[in-house]
């Protein structure tokens, strides 16, 4: 072959080679250029403002609210004291001046290897109107601190509702520039919280001190609108070489949840109906095998998701299935085999996940053809499956996950190792708006965003939000 001839060859195959790998980085989405300036993730000094005990004798602190039943007609306030019990009375109503209804709780302590807590109150206000501001106040007898709060719609297909994101905050710099970060933005309604609260294990002798400073941090947020809990791995505070032997002992006194009001048999996995949108809670780090609690609580809890009521049907964990970070990589591949062809099954519009310190969404994939015989061993496009999105990316002291596989896989869809949250906007029963937001951003700003079509009532595929 002349030499004329053999260059035109070698450039098309050059050309083929170039968009090969071009059409292979297509289907893998999108690695996000953006370089954060890399900084030691600190925690925040124990004497920091944010962590201050509000003043007064006995003064409640670590003020925190969570649903308190499967409606959202009831509300969970939770506080803490320090010097003796006092109250475990919520004085509550629509008038600020006039608290004139009450409730009845009770109070609890706990012991951790050299630490005693102080005494943690857990109250339940019931038969709330729904799309109603309250008012309410705690420390009666004392020190008396008020707060309200916003009931959700009454549950229905086309009620318009917003939900912030928030996972593995801990209590670092970068967790004060998150929270900060979600306050300023007004569209959050409730918080979504997908695990891993104070890193309190990550101190000598899983310091609980550290769990206080940590409530007192979120409280300027947790105080005002409810956050739905998931636990995390750092929730577990198992601990057998300081003798303490009973997993998530911090978290079950500290936080409760209304896990009895759909059925569940633990405060890890449990259901609640909020608006438009019916939110299951997993427990990634509990049983989930056949026949185990968890799994036969999920077999019954699912076909009894009624999506003429609520359309959007919401999944909470803490180990995402689908990660292409070299962190954690592949720690939720038993769950998945064991729950994701319910998953598709039933239409799960998005599963929402933390672990990885990082940000990434997926498309709507399954690997529900895999078996052990047909080798069919990677995700594929899947309509009828969840879009997955891994936002652990709060700011805790361990730092952010930045090494990734390469190339990036066909599953994702966006990626990239920032610290943010996000929010995800029901519009009505077809239509919801999510966008995440990177604290290097101003408020307004969305770093990664799309538009959710839902799966019961899809008339459309998705598209990227421009």
């Amino acid at each position: 072959m002349g030499r004329w001839l053999r260059i035109p060859l070698l450039l098309g195959l050059l050309l083929a080679v170039v968009v090969a790998g071009l059409v292979d980085r297509s289907d893998g989405g999108v690695t996000s250029s953006f370089v954060r300036n890399a900084k030691k993730a600190i925690d925040m000094p124990i004497d920091s403002d944010v962590f201050r005990v509000p003043p007064g004798y006995n003064a409640p602190q670590q003020v925190h609210i969570t649903q308190g039943n499967h409606d959202g007609s009831a509300m969970i306030v939770s506080w803490v004291t320090e010097a003796e019990p006092g109250s475990s009375k919520v004085l509550y109503g629509t008038d600020s001046n006039k608290l004139i209804f009450s409730a009845e709780g009770k109070h609890t302590r706990y012991e951790f290897y050299n630490y005693t807590s102080g005494y943690i109150h857990h109250c339940t206000i019931r038969k709330l109107k729904h799309d109603t501001k309250y008012y309410y106040a705690v420390g009666i007898g004392h020190t008396v601190r008020k707060f309200w709060f916003t009931t959700p719609p009454k549950v229905g297909p086309d009620v318009p509702y917003t939900f912030g994101l928030i996972g593995d905050l801990g209590q670092s710099y970068d967790s004060n520039s998150t929270l900060t970060h979600y306050e300023a933005n007004p569209k959050g309604q409730a918080v979504l919280f997908v695990g891993d609260l104070s890193y309190a294990d990550n101190y000598p002798n899983h310091d609980n001190v550290r769990w206080d400073t940590w409530g007192r941090f979120v409280e300027r947020s947790t105080a005002y609108q409810p956050w739905i809990w998931t636990a995390g791995n750092h929730e577990i505070d198992f601990a057998p070489e300081i003798g303490e032997t009973v997993p998530f002992k911090p978290f079950i006194h500290r936080y409760h949840v209304p896990y009895r009001s759909s059925g569940s048999t633990a405060p890890f996995w449990y259901s609640i109906k909020r608006a438009s949108a019916y939110i299951i809670v997993l427990a990634s780090y509990s049983a989930y095998g056949k026949y185990t609690p968890q799994y036969k609580w999920l077999e019954e809890e699912l076909p009894k998701v009624n999506r003429s009521e609520t359309p959007w049907l919401i999944v909470l964990m803490h180990s995402p299935w689908y990660n292409s970070y070299n962190y954690h990589y592949m720690e939720g591949e038993s769950m998945r085999v064991m729950y994701e062809q319910w998953f598709v099954q039933n239409k799960v519009d998005v599963v929402f996940a933390g672990h990885v310190h990082a940000y990434e969404r997926s498309h709507r994939v399954s690997n529900i053809a895999y078996n052990i015989v047909n080798g069919k061993c990677k995700p594929v496009r899947d309509e009828s499956a969840p879009v997955y999105i891994t936002i652990g990316d709060g700011g805790n002291l361990e730092g952010l996950a930045s090494n990734m596989s390469e190339p990036q896989p066909s599953y994702s869809a966006f990626r990239e190792a920032s610290f943010g949250h996000a929010v995800f906007e029901i519009k009505n029963r077809t239509h919801a708006y999510y966008t995440w937001h990177r604290n290097q951003d101003g408020d307004a700003v969305a770093a990664d965003s799309m538009w959710f079509y839902n799966r019961y009532w899809k008339s459309a595929d998705e598209i990227p939000a421009v």
